[in-house]
């Protein structure tokens, strides 16, 4: 008899999202009361001359710089081209040619629902590593009918989402692959799994399934195929238990003191890790994302702002370990939501928890240098209404790989100021604006915005609050200064050929609702269920200056629909996508886009889009992943593409007794989450 799952909500979900999904990754975020309730100002009702003078002056600069980079006419949503999404899609999306920018230079795949990684004619795919491989000495194959925790703390994790392929040196055709496990999927993981009362080997399954992967991969000569090595020295597993130094300005401060660390400075584990960065002195960065759904019996406001639970939650950690009961442990939980730096290259190091970085819903953290050195690390907060930030340290990267460099390094994001982004459309007739998608009458949702200071090491600027409640509290004191409310800001990247940032504004179907924000200039629709992707300019000499330009570079969704833009590139040449989710970016400086719940009635997919010259803004989808996955950790190389394939098969009442896919290994198998590489079968680049 297949168990139900209990309390379904009737309602349709955020995106294309499964019930089950929302529930065990985000504590059914969509159908809580956003946590954003604050009367701040949102960018519709910004004037320019609430900013300073010199962030404006700054900020026109950097427009007129953009305009002058871009070759191809920028037009508002709508404009473009006529839209022939029904044509485009029916041979396979765009013009069915493998010509285009350099770089996406593939025939597009089209839309479609296969239990596959559906991928463009002349390619070829295999597995990486899917989740239970064992990677560490002395752990076990993987037995779905006896798993144990001792052994998932050996093997590869589950829910594989952020992925970074690292160079090492010494070893011919290896590289370090780190891969974030964003949480499990207890359904689709055990056998007759009883959600109300899981055991504790379940649990510490689900413990030992959390957290990173660190993984050498060998390369095949001629092809793009990449094996793991199993029991490398260097592979490692980092879970809900290992320990973390926390580091900062917030380290050792009360509100970090449990019972268990009076100190405030270690923590055990990590968990909901999303996306993540790299760094240019060779560690990787890692987002604690929806933290809220692993701790139980809140009624703190501070915690309401941050969606914690108020009484047992999904998993019923609390019942095995006090410190996830809130009433236990007030402090825990506080003690997740930063960004994780860990240094792959030492498997005794221990990984840090950047408090500098501030306390938010991290979807991911990428930095960048500016010209004396010091590194620019930009977030987004993932949940509706919420905000982006920036972090811009004080102290200069040393050059080199000695102990004392890296060791200097490793403080780079220990000191400096935190910042959250205010915009202002420079449309004023688009207050409270319509929330079709309507463009303005200047004909382009464009403006510019001022970084906010929050806080600098132990000074804060948030009057009312301490620099200690500004790290902690990160949303409260984004709320007091007046930050703009943005469509669930996940990935913020800046491109490594332009400098300039792009937001993966994923959707936010409660925009417009009553007593919710309406459309504003930079999420210019109500009830969003497509999302939009976001083009900052900043000073490309000194991105650590205050003042920024915008405008949107794409509005997702079919592009038959007048509401949906494309950079200006023509809409009948370009593929449809839903919900942006991650981005990273190719050697030709194409920005690759993830999706995570495709709202057009195709499965998830990966996607190519030129952000520069006459093509800029042409899009084609290059993968589609199977029944119920998303699409996550892409890596863009110039003879591999790789992607996690993150909840395979999980919709709603699917379980390892009646599942809904059989992706990876076939019929009889357990679904499971996988890693997969892509490469030309004629050994030649991607896309050229």
């Amino acid at each position: 008899m297949r168990n139900m799952l209990p309390l379904l909500s009737s309602k349709p979900h955020q995106g294309g999202r499964s019930a089950l999904t929302c529930r065990y990754r985000c504590g059914d975020a969509c159908f809580q009361e956003v946590p954003n309730t604050s009367d701040n100002e949102y960018a519709a009702d910004i004037i320019a001359g609430a900013l300073s003078r010199r962030s404006v002056v700054r900020a026109a600069a950097v427009v007129t710089v953009a305009a002058a980079a871009g070759t191809a006419s920028v037009t508002g949503p709508g404009g473009g081209g006529q839209a022939h999404a029904a044509a485009a899609v029916s041979r396979g999306a765009g013009s069915g040619r493998a010509d285009g920018a350099r770089g996406l230079r593939f025939a597009p795949v089209a839309p479609n629902v296969a239990d596959t990684v559906t991928i463009p004619s002349g390619y070829r795919q295999d597995i990486v590593i899917r989740w239970g491989d064992p990677i560490l000495r002395g752990a076990p194959a993987f037995d779905a009918e006896r798993q144990t925790a001792k052994a998932q703390a050996g093997q590869f994790g589950y829910n594989n989402d952020f992925l970074s392929l690292l160079p090492l040196p010494g070893e011919r055709g290896r590289q370090i692959m780190v891969a974030n496990h964003e949480y499990t999927s207890e359904w689709l993981m055990f056998r007759n799994y009883d959600p109300q009362n899981p055991t504790r080997e379940q649990v510490e399954i689900g413990w030992a399934g959390h957290g990173l992967s660190v993984v050498v991969v060998q390369e095949e000569r001629g092809t793009g195929r990449l094996t793991a090595v199993p029991r490398h020295r260097l592979n490692r597993r980092i879970t809900a238990t290992t320990e973390f130094r926390v580091t900062g300005p917030a380290a050792g401060s009360p509100l970090l003191k449990t019972s268990v660390d009076p100190s405030g400075t270690r923590v055990l584990g990590t968990f909901n890790n999303c996306a993540g960065g790299e760094t240019p002195w060779g560690t990787t960065l890692h987002g604690e994302e929806n933290i809220n759904n692993y701790f139980a019996n809140s009624s703190r406001p501070t915690d309401r702002r941050y969606g914690l639970a108020t009484g047992a939650t999904e998993r019923k950690w609390e019942r095995f370990d006090k410190r996830f009961d809130v009433r236990q442990e007030p402090n825990e939980s506080h003690r997740f939501g930063w960004v994780v730096e860990l240094d792959p290259y030492d498997p005794d190091s221990t990984p840090r928890k950047r408090t500098a970085l501030g306390r938010f819903k991290h979807e991911g953290a990428q930095p960048r240098l500016t010209d004396d050195g010091r590194p620019v690390v930009y977030m987004g907060d993932d949940e509706r209404f919420e905000y982006f930030y920036k972090f811009v340290s004080s102290r200069r990267m040393k050059k080199g790989n000695s102990r004392a460099a890296r060791e200097h390094n490793l403080t780079l994001l220990d000191e400096g100021t935190l910042y959250v982004a205010k915009l202002t459309g420079d449309s004023p007739e688009y207050t409270n604006g319509t929330g079709t998608g309507a463009h303005p009458a200047d004909g382009e949702f464009d403006g510019s915005g001022v970084w906010i200071p929050l806080a600098t090491n132990k000074v804060s600027h948030v009057p009312g609050m301490t620099a200690d409640e500004v790290y902690v509290f990160t949303r409260l004191a984004a709320d007091k200064v007046g930050a703009t409310k943005m469509d669930r800001p996940e990935d913020v990247e800046p491109s490594p050929r332009t400098g300039r940032v792009y937001v993966a504004l994923t959707n936010n179907t409660e925009r417009g609702n009553p007593g919710k924000p309406g459309a504003d200039e930079a999420n210019p629709r109500n009830f969003n269920k497509h999302g939009q992707i976001l083009e900052l300019a900043e000073n490309w000499d000194d991105p650590s200056s205050d003042g920024f330009a915008w405008r949107l570079f794409l509005v997702a969704g079919d592009p038959n629909d007048p509401q949906t833009y494309f950079a200006g590139f023509p809409k009948d040449r370009v593929s449809p996508i839903s919900c942006p989710d991650n981005v990273t970016f190719d050697p030709h400086g194409n920005m690759w886009i993830s999706t995570d719940g495709n709202k057009l009635g195709s499965n998830d997919g990966l996607f190519g889009v030129a952000t520069q010259g006459e093509r800029r803004g042409e899009l084609k989808q290059f993968l589609t992943v199977p029944i119920g996955a998303e699409t996550c950790g892409p890596v863009v190389q110039d003879r591999r593409v790789l992607v996690a394939v993150q909840h395979p098969g999980e919709t709603d009442f699917a379980t390892v007794e009646k599942p809904d896919s059989t992706w990876p290994d076939g019929p009889g198998k357990l679904v499971r989450p996988a890693v997969v590489s892509i490469w030309r079968k004629d050994g030649r680049d991607i896309g050229v």
